[in-house]
């Protein structure tokens, strides 16, 4: 191999290294015990606090609802099938408190989760930890009626805010990605 064909293979190879440490980071865990074809309708979990960012907010519940219609999903304002319950934010903060929250955790008791039956992600430690990381959305799915956890992913970006338009379009492209496999393969929905 000459000279030049070797740099062009290193820089090939830097290009796709350096291309892949920007890319988002999901990780998806669900209840492999539950019947996901039996939800129908889902209501989102109230903010505790007003939005600091309120056009991020609007993008991320935007983005969902878009994704979760595609999907054959009706949201409703109160008592839904599942309950959506989101963190996270662009810096890094306590969870829902401080910092730049998206969204704030649930209002009433913290939902179970069956942990022998839960695959993937770590489930729904992320939503009732003090921190969020930055950059990061946390998404948990919960059963309304039994106040359990079904589906929980989490997807981490890096964000620029002061390139707004750029950091919007990557929270969306994120956001897809992590609803991608929602509701997980062998569900009816």
């Amino acid at each position: 191999m000459k000279k030049g064909q070797c740099w062009l293979w290193l820089l090939l190879i830097v290009a796709g290294l350096t291309a892949s440490g920007f890319a988002q980071k999901v990780k998806v865990g669900y209840d492999k015990s539950a019947d996901f074809s039996k939800y129908k309708t889902y209501t989102w979990a109230k903010p505790q606090t007003p939005p600091t960012r309120p056009l991020l907010y609007e993008t991320v519940v935007g983005t969902i609802d878009d994704q979760l219609k595609a999907k054959g999903f009706e949201r409703t304002d109160k008592n839904g099938d599942l309950t959506l319950i989101a963190a996270g934010g662009i810096g890094f903060g306590y969870n829902m408190a401080v910092e730049t929250p998206i969204l704030s955790t649930f209002d009433g008791p913290p939902p179970t989760m069956n942990a022998t039956m839960w695959t993937g992600s770590d489930g729904s430690s992320a939503l009732l930890a003090p921190a969020v990381a930055q950059g990061t959305l946390v998404l948990e799915f919960v059963d309304h009626g039994e106040n359990k956890a079904i589906w929980n992913g989490t997807v981490t970006e890096n964000l620029d805010p002061e390139q707004k338009q750029k950091a919007l379009n990557l929270v969306e492209k994120a956001i897809v990605k992590l609803l991608k496999g929602f509701p997980p393969k062998g569900s009816s929905k």
